[in-house]
């Protein structure tokens, strides 16, 4: 089975049956980071281009590494360093890229939409790597691969996101991705962090943490992003922790069993505590792990691969 569409835009996109192909072709290449020599020809004589108009050190080196793996050749674009600084638009600069003649487009960027504009104008496969508070899709590809692996399904849980899901493009994907793939989805956090009408997604809200992750089988935390603290949609970091924050008092509410998750970076002492998230519950780093597997089956199905 191949995925038929050209590009990776968001898990709104997409059916059970290709998130199902991308985990099946993420799960066949996990081995290939556990060799001694960790590259395959797969991809060989493709070019792919990471554009990283944001901050990123997991999804970036996560990409550069997918590709490298598979023996593509990764070539890696910041803000800092692209034409952006003189002024020069996304469009121009991927028409440029576009002569360049690479494969596949990788695309971070802080405007919602950008990976979508970029798909219109362009004939190479592109690839979100967060958009905005848009989308964030191969993040939940990974969160769900880490889920699959651990539980045997996801059809079924009962998932928890907790924090700033209004800022969150993690949440979305993820409220897309696993209600879609049958599990069912809690949400909390202030009520300024919480989006009206979310409920239209098909998640149960609620305003306490306990609420939301009594009985949860996945607990998934977000980062309190610390550059919107100046606008006052809490009171403080201390209250938040308090209020909101995963510890050791309030995980007993979750099964036995459950499995703690957080994007990063971590926020220590904030939205999570120290000793849960390196705890026994803790999946944050196999997480990262997957990411590189989700990130190699993305790049080989774009580019033609069958699973």
């Amino acid at each position: 089975m191949r995925l038929t569409k050209k590009d990776l835009l968001g898990m709104k996109d997409l059916s059970i049956d290709e998130i199902n192909l991308i985990l099946d072709t993420a799960e066949s290449f996990i081995e290939v980071s556990t060799r001694e020599i960790k590259k395959v020809p797969t991809l060989r004589g493709k070019m792919i281009i990471n554009l990283f108009m944001e901050p990123s050190t997991r999804t970036r080196t996560s990409f550069e590494i997918a590709g490298k793996r598979l023996s593509a050749d990764t070539i890696n674009i910041s803000a800092s360093t692209s034409s952006a600084v003189k002024g020069e638009t996304l469009i121009d600069m991927a028409r440029n890229l576009e002569a360049m003649n690479p494969d596949v487009i990788v695309i971070r960027h802080g405007a919602s939409g950008a990976p979508h504009l970029l798909a219109k104008r362009i004939r190479q496969s592109v690839i979100n790597a967060g958009d905005g508070a848009h989308e964030h899709p191969t993040q939940a590809l990974l969160d769900m691969m880490t889920i699959k692996a651990k539980k045997g399904r996801i059809a079924g849980l009962k998932a928890a996101i907790v924090g700033d899901i209004a800022h969150s493009r993690v949440a979305r994907s993820n409220i897309y991705g696993l209600t879609r793939m049958g599990a069912q989805v809690a949400v909390a956090g202030p009520a300024t962090m919480l989006p009206r009408f979310i409920e239209q997604m098909g998640v149960t809200v609620h305003h306490r943490i306990e609420d939301a992750i009594r009985g949860a089988d996945i607990i998934m935390m977000l980062r309190i992003q610390m550059e919107r603290e100046h606008q006052n949609i809490f009171p403080s970091l201390r209250e938040y922790a308090k209020y909101f924050g995963l510890n050791r008092k309030n995980i007993r509410l979750a099964k036995d069993d459950v499995l703690v998750m957080h994007p990063g970076p971590i926020n220590r002492g904030i939205e999570i505590a120290p000793d849960i998230a390196d705890g026994p519950a803790s999946v944050i780093l196999e997480q990262v792990t997957n990411g590189v597997a989700v990130r190699m089956a993305l790049l080989y199905l774009l580019s033609g691969g069958k699973a």
